[in-house]
This record gives structure tokens, sequence and C-alpha cells, in this order.
């Protein structure tokens, strides 16, 4: 089977982008032949499996992305037909080149409105920001309107990007299938690792670093991440337990302003580390008595279910599709834009240790329930059957 992969991101720094190369490394490792369209400001061909870039210096985003804080929304009307027909062109290339038995687009966006025009047959993953940008950019609804309804099937992530998707683009409950999202299992698990040395390694410094409690967030730094409601929970929790250190790993268009919201409030343990690599995303977790995901929108909410594998509680907002997965035994759910919610779910946490209570459940969860090789196999499923 010969499957052409099509995301309007890099592999690297957004969810779906992980999700593209997770599929695409599984799928090549099996001895599927696979081949990866991405769009990036840069050439990055230090993947097992061949991949096409369409090189685009700021590249557009939903919301924000570490290397880009272009979006869709100010792009104009020329560079949106150019953009659009880059994504033709490269993509009726490929086809031609590498024809493939499926197309397999990310996004309910520009990406499929493309493979309709091959002839090849093609489904979508809904990710959830794609709907954000068509309900925001009335400039991109017809594009992926058509995308959408010639799509053999459209793979949701989450109960709400499955009911939003309904709603939205109106598609019969036949053409949807929902298929929870997976994490990379070799990467994040548990792992008998030194806190002082990861503090050593991500703070940069040789100097002992001594931590009584860690509390970790990983994330883009944009609004509908709720970046702020860590650091106003921060100043609460720091002061009724002192030695607390709070890591804030990402980064994004707010980065200035976050720094200077903990300035003003006289945050002394709290490290801005920025963009880091899964692999270390991995050793965070690890060393994290409890992670924080209080987003204001979340169709899904990877971070957490990746927390959870390496033993840690996670500490979420009600919110998207974080209650799909969320709830006292593996952390707790919090009401939304509630930052002494936030503070006292963390001082909760650390006083009783629920990472020695809840975090081996949490990892036995995330392996059961979201590795990727269960959700491959639904995905291989529908690529047969297609």
């Amino acid at each position: 089977m010969k499957i052409l992969l099509a995301n309007h991101f890099p592999l690297e720094g957004s969810g779906s982008g992980v999700y593209t190369k997770n599929i695409a490394q599984r799928l090549h490792d099996m001895g599927c032949k696979v081949k990866v369209i991405v769009v990036d400001n840069e050439i990055n061909m230090d993947y097992d499996f061949p991949v096409r870039t369409i090189l685009y210096q700021d590249f557009p985003c939903f919301t924000t992305h570490p290397k880009s804080s272009n979006t869709f929304y100010n792009l104009s009307r020329e560079e949106t037909n150019h953009y659009l027909n880059l994504f033709e062109r490269t993509i009726r290339e490929e086809t031609e080149e590498f024809k493939p038995d499926i197309i397999h687009c990310q996004h309910l966006w520009v990406a499929p409105y493309a493979a309709s025009k091959t002839g090849v047959p093609y489904i979508i993953t809904a990710h959830g920001t794609d709907i954000k940008g068509f309900k925001k950019d009335k400039r991109y609804r017809n594009i992926a309107l058509k995308g959408a309804l010639n799509a053999e099937r459209v793979i949701t992530i989450s109960r709400q990007v499955h009911e939003d998707v309904k709603k939205y683009y109106e598609l019969p409950e036949k053409k949807l299938k929902l298929i929870l999202n997976g994490f990379d299992e070799n990467i994040f698990k548990t792992m008998d690792i030194s806190r002082e040395e990861v503090l050593q390694e991500v703070l940069n410094t040789d100097r002992p670093i001594k931590a009584k409690h860690v509390v970790s967030f990983v994330g883009k730094l944009t609004e509908f991440k709720g970046v702020d409601l860590p650091l106003k929970a921060a100043a609460i929790y720091e002061k009724e337990l002192p030695g607390t250190i709070t890591l804030i790993t990402g980064h994004g268009h707010l980065y200035d302003e976050l720094k200077e919201l903990a300035a003003k409030l006289k945050l002394n343990s709290v490290y801005f580390i920025g963009n880091r690599p899964q692999t270390t995303v991995a050793k965070i977790n690890n060393i994290a008595d409890a992670a924080v995901v209080p987003s204001r929108v979340e169709p899904f909410g990877l971070v957490a279910i990746e927390a959870m594998a390496c033993g840690t509680p996670v500490i979420a907002t009600n919110a998207g599709g974080l209650p799909d997965f969320i709830d006292d035994k593996v952390g707790k759910l919090i009401p939304m834009d509630d930052h002494r919610a936030l503070a006292a779910a963390v001082i909760e946490s650390l006083k009783n240790n629920h990472k020695a209570t809840k975090g081996r459940y949490a990892a036995e969860y995330a392996a059961k329930n979201f590795s990727w090789d269960r959700a491959l196999e639904k995905l291989l499923d529908i690529y047969r059957k297609i």
C-alpha cells in the first residue's frame, strides 16, 4: 500500500505535525510505502521516510507555531491564492510521481481541496484548530467544505471535534470515524531518572538545583492554551509550598507578555525553557509531580496523555477533549479560566503526593487506551476498506 500524507505544518512543533510523523514512521516500519508533504521554512530530511517540503518562510497557522507567528487570517487574497496554488501543484506532482493508493490529509482545510482534484481517494483527520479557522475566516469555508464533502472518511480525534464537524460541515455520521489520538509510547514512558540532572539540563546550569516539587506546563504560548493561569496560580502555591518549581515548556507570540506577567507577580521559581524536543519533554514529564493543562479551548489534549504515560497526574480544565479521559483517577478537572481552582488543585495534588497514588494508574490507562498501535490499526482498517 502506498500512502501520501499531507499537512500544512512541519512534523515537529504542533499536534498535527507529531500525529503525521507518528503515522508515517509506523507505516514505514510496517513496510508500507509512505511519503509526506509538509509546509516549513526549512528542509528537514532527518526522517526514515521521504518528505516533500513546501518552503514558506513565515508559513501561516491557525493559531501559532514555534517556527511562525503568521496566521491564515493575516494573508491577503493574493497570498491566499499563492498558498493554495502551491498546495495544488505539490499534491498534483506527488500524485503523478509517487502514485499513492490513498491520500491522508491533515485538517479540514486546503490540503483536502487540493487532493480532491487528483482523482485519488483521500481521507481527512480533523484536528480541531481547523474548525477554529473555519469559524474565524469566511474566505476558506467553500474550499474547506468542498474538501470535506468529497472525502471518503473524516477522522475525528475527540468527541467534541466529532460533534463540531457534524455541526459546521454538515457531514453524515456514516462519513465520520472517531479515533482518539495516540502518543508515542517509545518516547513517553516512565523512567528512572534524576530530577536534579534534568533540571540542570533544561535550565542550562552546572549548579545543583534543588526542588521540593515540580509543576509542568507544555504547549504553545497562546491565549487558548491558558498559559497565564498557571502563572497566576503559581503566585498562590509558591507561598503555600515553598521549594516548588514551575517549568513552562513551549514558545509562541505571548512569550514576552507572559515573562512580564511573571515579573509583575514576582514569581521566583517559574522558568520559561522554550520549545524542547519530545525526548526532553518526556524527561520533564517524568520529574514533574503534576502537569497542568489549563486550556480555554482544547480539541484533544495530547500533552495530557503524554504526561500521564510518564506516570504524572494531570490537572486540566473541563474543556474540549480533556474530559474524555481526565478524571479523579488520573488527576483532576477544574473549571475553565479559574486560576484559584488551579492553585487549589496543585496544592492538593502535591500535599497528598498524587504522583505516587495516581501516577501508576495514569501510565497504565494511557498505555491501554491511547497507544499508537491501537490508533494505527483502526486507521489501517480504513485505508484497506477504501
